[in-house]
């Protein structure tokens, strides 16, 4: 299972996998979740993957991709400064240069690839593998996030625990909650599977 960060520009170098991507997250979360996110021909969008971010996703060896996550900065327009502006306002979320926002993360774990025998699958595993490298590798310290209650269960057994911030809410059909995730080697360590292979400079991949 290899990792791919894909930045705003390597975004033609590497449309088939984003479209991918959108397509996994059609599936996952109006499909599989039922949330309430608008999709269109089998692909799901929204306003903020308008913004340039980069995107990590998880790759199998037959290359599908089979789990994505967004990444923006903090301290600009991202997905918590609109959906949980009080957290902003009230001084409980304090954004920083070194702070990176996670969202629209999913997996694929359906996938018979990467199921050796642990608790968690190898894709999941390795998109948070990925998320730290390239958070620690770009100089974020931090990673915040806006998930749900089943997310941070599964942060809680992969040894990345999340420090919550604010209460719980329920969103459309989901409990949602607001936390932070350090970046750092410790937690990389933790968390990466022995398949794990990244791709920091997906330019250098392509040429």
């Amino acid at each position: 299972m290899r990792a791919l960060a894909i930045p705003p520009d390597a975004y033609d170098d590497f449309a088939g996998f984003l479209d991918a991507m959108h397509r996994l997250r059609a599936r996952i979360f109006k499909g599989r979740l039922g949330w309430s996110v608008v999709t269109r021909d089998g692909r799901e969008t929204d306003e903020f993957d308008a913004l340039k971010p980069t995107y990590i996703l998880a790759i199998s060896s037959a290359s599908t991709v089979v789990g994505c996550a967004r990444l923006l900065p903090a301290n600009g327009p991202n997905m918590i400064e609109a959906l949980f502006p009080d957290l902003v306002q009230s001084g409980a979320l304090k954004p920083h240069p070194a702070m990176i926002e996670s969202s629209r993360f999913c997996v694929d774990t359906s996938l018979d690839e990467g199921r050796a025998g642990g608790s968690l699958h190898d894709a999941t595993l390795t998109m948070f593998a990925a998320i730290i490298e390239w958070s620690m590798a770009n100089g974020y310290r931090e990673i915040a996030t806006g998930t749900d209650l089943r997310i941070e269960r599964i942060l809680n057994r992969a040894g990345w625990p999340m420090r919550r911030i604010g209460e719980p809410r329920r969103i459309g059909e989901t409990t949602a909650i607001v936390g932070m995730l350090p970046a750092d080697r410790a937690s990389l360590e933790r968390v990466r599977p022995r398949s794990y292979r990244s791709v920091l400079c997906p330019k250098l991949r392509a040429a």
